[in-house]
């Protein structure tokens, strides 16, 4: 069973796997019955915690997984749900839009906000999180606006993804609330936020980051150069623990001081059912080190 952990003190306990709804809507089957099916294995998991976007799926996977819990309204109150807003994409949905663009204002926020809340079907958000840094972002505004949701109970607490240092620090800067989370690209063929100060700084802030793509997007198991080199030994590691290779490659952000989660997000059922094997694994101090070494083609330094 996949343990759970803590975010913050004022948001209910989360699983230490989250399952990433970016592809839900994707495959021939796109009905509620299934997406119900894919929610009730993820709990029977220990998978409490559930990852979504507004964007995602083309604006359909909020909705989607709102007409899964119609289904068993009951689960609405025991699963916690992450889902981000900023990103406005060039979509049927919106015809108006000419270029693809961020949006980090009060107004889009909270419309967001209150589109999630009802596509979903909740009355709150445990966590909503801004997608990318925006260039354009007031950071006092947005700041504001964030707090006041959380004030407001529509959301248990606010975060960002894919936010540099310098990004998070000036937004946090314009908060009362604390961000609880940045949510980045972590995995051994994105090594670049255990070098930029990212976890650094969630270390610091006793922050738990939250990895997307932590298989890479299937990368890591490909025939490339990097993937090669790392094969003969995620698979030994596999075959002593007698789990699956991904399951090896979710263990090594697993170990790491920071507290990385894991997002994972494949259709495959019989996959993520293996991925909770990630907990069987001893990953010891040198072992990191070895796939750290392997994947980035030369010792270090």
């Amino acid at each position: 069973m996949i343990p759970s952990i803590e975010f913050h003190k004022n948001l209910p306990s989360s699983s230490a796997l989250v399952y990433g709804a970016w592809r839900m809507a994707d495959g021939a089957d796109t009905s509620a019955q299934t997406a119900l099916k894919k929610i009730k294995l993820c709990l029977e998991l220990g998978i409490t915690t559930f990852d979504h976007a507004d964007i995602y799926g083309d604006y359909r996977c909020e909705a989607l997984f709102g007409e899964a819990l119609k289904l068993e309204p009951s689960l609405k109150h025991k699963i916690q749900i992450v889902t981000k807003c900023g990103i406005k994409l060039i979509s049927a949905k919106y015809p108006d839009r000419r270029v693809k663009h961020y949006d980090s204002s009060e107004a889009h926020i909270r419309s967001s906000v209150e589109t999630s809340l009802k596509l979903l079907g909740v009355e709150r958000l445990d966590a909503l999180l801004i997608h990318r840094p925006d260039p354009f972002m007031n950071a006092h505004e947005t700041g504001a606006c964030l707090d006041a949701l959380v004030t407001e109970g529509k959301i248990g607490a606010a975060g960002v993804s894919n936010f540099s240092v310098s990004d998070f620090n000036l937004l946090q800067s314009a908060m009362q609330t604390p961000l609880v989370t940045n949510q980045l690209e972590i995995s051994l063929l994105a090594q670049h936020t255990f070098l930029d100060g990212s976890l650094s700084q969630c270390q610091q802030h006793k922050i738990r980051p939250m990895a997307w793509s932590p298989l890479a997007g299937g990368r890591l198991f490909g025939d490339h150069e990097t993937a090669k080199r790392l094969h003969p030994a995620l698979q030994d590691l596999a075959q002593a623990h007698g789990v699956d290779i991904d399951a090896v490659a979710i263990a090594w952000l697993l170990a790491h001081p920071a507290g990385i989660v894991p997002v994972v997000g494949t259709n495959n059922l019989e996959r993520m059912a293996r991925l909770g094997d990630a907990f069987k694994v001893n990953m010891s101090l040198e072992t990191w080190y070895h796939l750290w070494t392997l994947a980035a083609g030369k010792e270090v330094p």
